[in-house]
């Protein structure tokens, strides 16, 4: 039953309560800031669990006062009431028994990148950086680019933005793979839908705590920033390469007119990529059910498609299809592909925790 599911949070929380109002925890800041940070975790679960408990306890009240001949009518009326909210507040606990994603509170590290369909590829990262900046406004988050390599057709050959907010991490994390873009270039006399693709990574941002470089493991060049001309770009050795030698990362920044800038910008993008392969690591002992983020960024190994001639958008992993492709980029509202992706996760996440 899910009410002996419910009772270890109970237990827990009363114990977190006792130890809390010890004296030698009161003294212990640290320790004291540990417990209460999980009993704040834990409280929307005690919380939800004792208002099923009395939902339950009203139930057999009622049913209880069913064969009374003054009070049975008003007890059918009461059921009729009390019954349907019993599988609302189940899947609401459900829910919160899904263990969290420890990064779902994180900032996040988005890379973009053209991938087949040379120039209209990356005309499209510019159109999708372009919907996602609008639904990060939406979102009330910001958006910080790190790096950048315009293409000279428009868009980009590779973009790299930190996105900063709440819960930023919990929703652009099924952003990630190969995104198929299916529509009549510009430049496309005949007519012709043309199908090009783009990759997409999403990282978490990580403290210098949680990921330790040493630098000998690093070879870092300096050299003229390169772009398409005109008055920005710089006449000074300020462009960073950064090459990780164990792994064989490099990161390039020259973004910044301050090579310390880009520096850091660097670091910030490679410590991003060395913890993401760290979790791919890690889901791959966990689960054979792992799945590449970032595809070889051809036609192959899609997440999702979008078709212009059809105004549609499909997402690969849940079937689904919506026939709302213009509103969706032109006003950022990717909550309505990531709100049911989001449901179907939890859905999954239910099923093998045996909810």
């Amino acid at each position: 039953m899910l009410v002996d599911k419910l009772t270890p949070f109970i237990d827990r929380y009363n114990e977190l309560s006792d130890l809390l109002s010890s004296p030698e925890i009161s003294s212990d800041i640290k320790r004291m800031t540990e417990l209460s940070k999980e009993q704040s975790s834990i409280l929307p679960i005690v919380e939800k669990t004792t208002e099923y408990k009395n939902l339950l306890s009203e139930i057999e009240d009622n049913k209880s006062m069913l064969s009374d001949p003054e009070l049975g009518e008003l007890a059918k009326e009461e059921l009729r009431e009390l019954e349907p909210q019993v599988p609302v507040i189940e899947d609401e606990i459900k829910k919160l028994l899904i263990p969290g994603d420890p990064n779902d509170e994180r900032n996040t590290i988005i890379e973009m990148r053209a991938g087949t369909g040379g120039d209209e590829a990356a005309i499209f990262v510019g159109d999708l950086f372009t919907a996602y900046t609008r639904y990060a406004e939406l979102k009330g988050w910001k958006i910080e680019i790190m790096s950048s390599s315009p293409s000279e057709s428009g868009g980009y050959k590779e973009i790299i933005a930190l996105i900063k907010g709440d819960k930023v991490y919990s929703r652009l994390k099924y952003e990630g793979g190969t995104h198929r873009v299916q529509r009549v270039p510009a430049t496309e006399s005949q007519g012709r839908v043309h199908t090009s693709a783009i990759t997409v990574a999403i990282m978490p941002e990580v403290d210098d705590v949680e990921i330790q470089i040493n630098p000998n493991d690093l070879k870092i060049d300096v050299m003229r920033s390169s772009g398409c001309g005109g008055q920005s770009v710089n006449t000074t050795d300020s462009a960073v390469r950064i090459t990780h030698l164990p792994t064989g990362i490099v990161v390039t920044n020259q973004d910044q007119k301050s090579q310390h800038k880009n520096r850091d910008k660097a670091m910030k993008v490679l410590k991003a990529r060395l913890y993401d392969m760290e979790m791919q690591e890690a889901r791959a002992k966990d689960s054979a059910a792992r799945s590449e983020q970032v595809g070889t960024g051809d036609r192959s190994g899609r997440i999702r498609t979008y078709n212009y001639p059809q105004n549609r958008i499909s997402d690969h992993r849940i079937n689904l299809t919506l026939y709302r492709l213009n509103e969706i980029m032109t006003g950022g509202l990717f909550d309505e592909v990531i709100d049911p992706l989001i449901a179907d996760a939890q859905v999954k996440s239910m099923e093998a925790a045996g909810l």
